[in-house]
């Protein structure tokens, strides 16, 4: 597995530069928090989200780091108790970038720009320089990319797929990188019935169970935001009945909430997403 080869390529090198021995960081970006965690740099992170933190980073709820608020919601006072010497955050806080800016220097690990996994590398990589870990990364960002064409290859004949949001009972059309950048999965064209809606500086297409027959997936990939911020989840079941009944009867599969839609970006992070859509899709091949 993915994650697994990465882990076995960083314990074969684990050595931090002394330099970055005495960085403090403060993370709101979960997919830094696995690379750095990923990087062996636990012990440099001094401050995290903690009502945020997926399964496979609950070690982070332990007492010996702080809580710094909400992902929408940061708690400047206990930020600046951490004393961090470097803060990461992404648009997700990019309101309070001047309140965060006067407590330490800050970092933007926000993945931008039309090539992905060029901004992940380039994301992963600054991370590693911040706290000495840069030989880490490189053996892992190897690792990583090897996994990744062999699943882009083990996957070019990937039944036609479907990436939707679920939010507060409504489906929206999600072209998520990973599955289609990354692993090179075909995005399907829309009907004409489809019409994006704009609000504010964002776009959402929401998607009808009667739209979803129209496209017509084999496959169709469920990213949960109302699970991953605590609220009332997706019925999968009922999913598959609405579906059903409007003559659609794709594979629905329900990706894991937190992973998906809130700690993306990181080395651990893109692996799992990547072994979640190879074992979706691989079942259909």
């Amino acid at each position: 597995m993915t994650v697994k080869a990465i882990a076995a390529t960083l314990l074969l090198a684990s050595v931090s530069a002394a330099a970055s021995a005495d960085q403090r960081i403060a993370t709101f970006d979960l997919g830094s928090l696995d690379t750095l965690d990923a990087l062996g740099a636990h012990e440099q992170v001094v401050g995290v989200p903690k009502t945020s933190l997926p399964s496979y980073l609950d070690q982070y709820a332990a007492d010996a780091y702080n809580d710094i608020g909400g992902l929408r919601s940061p708690e400047m006072e206990a930020l600046q108790h951490t004393d961090p010497t470097l803060i990461l955050y992404t648009g997700r806080q990019a309101e309070w970038e001047a309140e965060l800016g006067e407590i330490a220097p800050l970092l933007n690990t926000s993945l931008t720009g039309d090539d992905y996994l060029t901004a992940f590398d380039a994301n992963v990589r600054e991370l590693a320089r911040q706290v000495g870990e840069e030989n880490n990364a490189e053996e892992a960002l190897a690792t990583l990319h090897t996994e990744i064409e062999q699943q882009r290859e083990a996957l070019s004949d990937a039944p036609t797929t479907l990436v939707v949001t679920h939010n507060g009972g409504n489906l929206m059309l999600n072209q998520h990188p990973v599955v289609h950048d990354v692993l090179g999965i075909a995005t399907l064209n829309m009907p004409e019935s489809v019409t994006p809606e704009v609000h504010g500086e964002r776009t959402f297409t929401p998607l009808s169970a009667e739209a979803i027959a129209e496209i017509a997936p084999e496959v169709v990939l469920v990213i949960d935001r109302s699970a991953a911020i605590g609220n009332e989840p997706a019925d999968a079941d009922q999913l598959r009945t609405l579906l059903a009944e409007a003559g659609a009867e794709p594979r629905l599969v329900m990706l894991t909430p937190a992973l998906w839609y809130l700690s993306g970006g990181g080395l651990q992070s893109l692996a799992l997403q990547i072994d979640e859509v190879t074992s979706a899709l691989a079942t259909q091949l």
